[in-house]
């Protein structure tokens, strides 16, 4: 039968700009199926501004590390043979790899340009607020290192409708670039009135060279990695009916089974159900909303009411397209995104993502590994670990919420014939020490379970009529299930703890 998939953000905003990152990939890919993850999304491959860029300020889309340009042959990650090699690792140990894909804007270019243009108003974007005039903006990429090879475009200010760098008076702003027939793309988010540009020199995707570019280099990418799929970043930037051409030509490409997530940073569900429409159900995005509830719910403590966690999320609402997530490289301590989940909320937060029947959960490499740079946070491993192994060998089957209490919550997966053993109780506090009585089933009578997290030491006996009562610490979590007949729960743990 069909196991429940789990992702793992491969990269967090510090990882060591060595150039070895690929490498590491690849040496970790049996360590990442052992630990029940089959999926693992990439940080952007391309070449950026530098190589000690985490790759959103891209440079050239097809130098993958290949050629000597801003500064060196490599990304901050490795060569392009390095990626090619990790994905190949990836695929051989039963690992799919989404490669994120960075298509808003593009930065560094070799060459300023003259031309005109109209300020407006960072905060309108709809509001000039002054004449065209000229500036000296860097919007001519010529790609001397590459040349020409694997494609001859060269971009320049016509296929760029804004930047934000007027290198004459050396002075920032944001600048739509003037024109006929040149405007901000509309299908974009409305924040700031129209959200189309972001940074740096914003890709004009009503351009028609720009078009048919775009989506060359999306099918040559696929092909030079055979990776399984994408995550597209920043699209409520870009065209949304341009997302679903992109999306459909990657599928028809590729087949229908060629997976795309896309980084939608808005936590209002109308705004994300209008999208999906939009772009006909094409990708699936990740739960942002769901993301702030962890937030909001590690920062407020007891004061947070755990029966509401699910309301108004992206989950809850379309589960067939949501990607769930704890936290990612932008909501990690002092980020653009900065929204941490708590230390004492992130194992029941995992829980959350990770044993409930709807979503596709995401494991942050910063949560797992830990984070590096200025304030470095300790890797949680050991306590998402048991949370992993249970998802793949126990949550599975009809699920049961006793959404009940607003400081203890839990939820029963009454396990499948097909997996003997199957089967889950979790249940969360956010306040006090606390109990929950759920049924499981009569034909369950009399099993033993324990607690997978060992947050709790007793078991637990199912009575006669299927029901019992499982506890859980205060400001934790405890997952109830039975133990592997080869192999204790806590056994499973030792065993995982000494192979990593």
């Amino acid at each position: 039968m069909k196991r429940n998939h789990t992702m793992m953000q491969f990269f967090e905003w510090h990882v060591e700009a060595d150039g070895l990152h690929w490498k590491r990939l690849a040496e970790m890919a049996p360590e990442i199926k052992a630990a029940y993850m089959d999926a693992v999304w990439v940080p952007p491959v391309t070449k950026a501004v530098s190589d000690e860029d985490t790759g959103y300020g891209v440079y050239d889309l097809y130098d993958l590390g290949e050629f000597d340009q801003k500064g060196a042959i490599r990304t901050k990650y490795g060569t392009k043979q390095e990626l090619i090699e990790a994905i190949a690792e990836c695929l051989k140990n039963g690992i799919a790899v989404y490669v994120d894909l960075v298509m808003n804007h593009k930065a560094g270019a070799d060459e300023t340009e003259t031309f005109e243009v109209i300020e407006v108003d960072p905060n309108d974007r709809t509001k000039d607020i002054s004449e065209p005039f000229e500036i000296e903006g860097w919007t001519k990429f010529t790609f001397p290192g590459r040349g020409e090879e694997y494609s001859a475009f060269k971009w320049d200010h016509t296929h760029f409708n804004g930047t934000d760098f007027d290198a004459k008076e050396g002075r920032t702003g944001v600048f739509r670039i003037n024109g006929q027939n040149r405007a901000w793309n509309q299908n974009v988010d409305d924040e700031f009135g129209n959200y189309d540009y972001l940074m740096f020199a914003n890709i004009d995707y009503s351009h028609e060279d720009v078009k048919r570019e775009m989506l060359d280099w999306g099918k040559w990418l696929v092909d030079t990695l055979q990776c399984s799929g994408y995550r597209l970043d920043a699209i409520k930037h870009i065209n949304h009916e341009y997302i679903k051409e992109f999306a459909q030509e990657m599928k028809r490409k590729r087949g229908e089974d060629f997976y795309i997530v896309g980084e939608f940073w808005n936590p209002n569900l109308e705004a994300c159900r209008e999208f999906l429409n939009t772009v006909d159900y094409q990708i699936d995005l990740f739960d942002v909303s769901l993301h702030y509830k962890l937030y909001s719910a590690s920062l407020a403590g007891r004061d947070f009411d755990l029966t509401k966690i699910f309301e108004d999320t992206l989950v809850q609402t379309h589960p067939l397209n949501a990607v769930t997530f704890v936290d990612n490289h932008d909501s990690q301590p002092h980020e653009a995104l900065e929204s941490w989940v708590g230390d004492w909320f992130k194992q029941s937060a995992y829980a959350l993502i990770l044993l409930r029947r709807d979503g596709y959960p995401v494991v942050f490499y910063g949560d797992y590994y830990g984070i590096g740079g200025p304030t470095p946070v300790e890797p949680k491993k050991a306590a998402i670990d048991p949370l992993l192994y249970a998802r793949y060998h126990k949550a599975y089957g009809d699920q049961d919420d006793y959404f009940d209490h607003p400081n203890t919550i839990g939820w029963v997966r009454r396990g499948m014939e097909e997996l003997p053993g199957s089967g889950c109780a979790v249940v969360i506090s956010n306040g006090d020490n606390g109990e929950k009585r759920m049924f499981l089933g009569e034909e369950r009578a009399g099993e033993v379970w324990e607690d997978f997290t060992r947050n709790r030491e007793e078991t637990v006996t199912i009575g006669e009529d299927g029901w019992a009562v499982f506890p859980v610490n205060g400001g934790s979590v405890s997952v109830w299930a039975l133990p592997d007949q080869e192999d204790s729960a806590q056994e499973q743990s030792a065993d995982s703890a000494e192979n990593h």
